[in-house]
């Protein structure tokens, strides 16, 4: 089933406390540009200055969990999102590197108990990752930036 994220939930007047993080993976990157774009986007129309808005590139989706580990273990951020585009090809290797991702980034989130998110597009088509990448579909990164705004408030509450 494809379609937008759930709206999210109405946030607090207050602006979020903390230093934000977006790490993305440069693989395929012109749609993981539109991934950073949405998620910055997202932190700043939620208050958060620009200074407190880091964007970390790695080389790939595979990568992710590693480097939101490495961050979220200094303990400078509230949340960290991560994005990336996998697209499925003739190999398997599109169901490793998705499934590490995601596994990956769950594992770093509940280790260190700081918010890290998942927007990573795992699409069929290079078509459909553009669709979820500010295109018809919404944009991962936003939905990612908008989670970890909402998870950070959820932990520090």
């Amino acid at each position: 089933m494809a379609g937008r994220a759930p709206a999210p939930r109405p946030r607090r007047a207050r602006r979020p406390r903390g230093r934000f993080a977006v790490v993305a993976a440069r693989f395929n990157e012109p749609i993981v540009k539109k991934l950073v774009d949405g998620a910055v986007h997202t932190f700043a129309e939620a208050g958060v200055p620009a200074d407190r808005v880091e964007v970390h590139w790695v080389p790939g989706s595979f990568e992710l969990p590693l480097a939101a580990q490495h961050l979220a273990t200094s303990r400078r951020y509230t949340g960290i999102a991560c994005v990336g585009c996998v697209i499925k090809g003739e190999t398997p290797h599109f169901d490793f590197v998705a499934g590490e991702a995601a596994a990956g980034i769950r594992q770093v989130s509940l280790a260190t108990r700081v918010p890290v998110t998942f927007g990573v597009i795992t699409a069929l088509t290079e078509e459909q990752a553009w669709a979820r990448a500010g295109g018809a579909v919404g944009n991962r990164g936003a939905e990612a930036a908008e989670a970890a705004l909402e998870m950070a408030e959820f932990v520090r509450a």
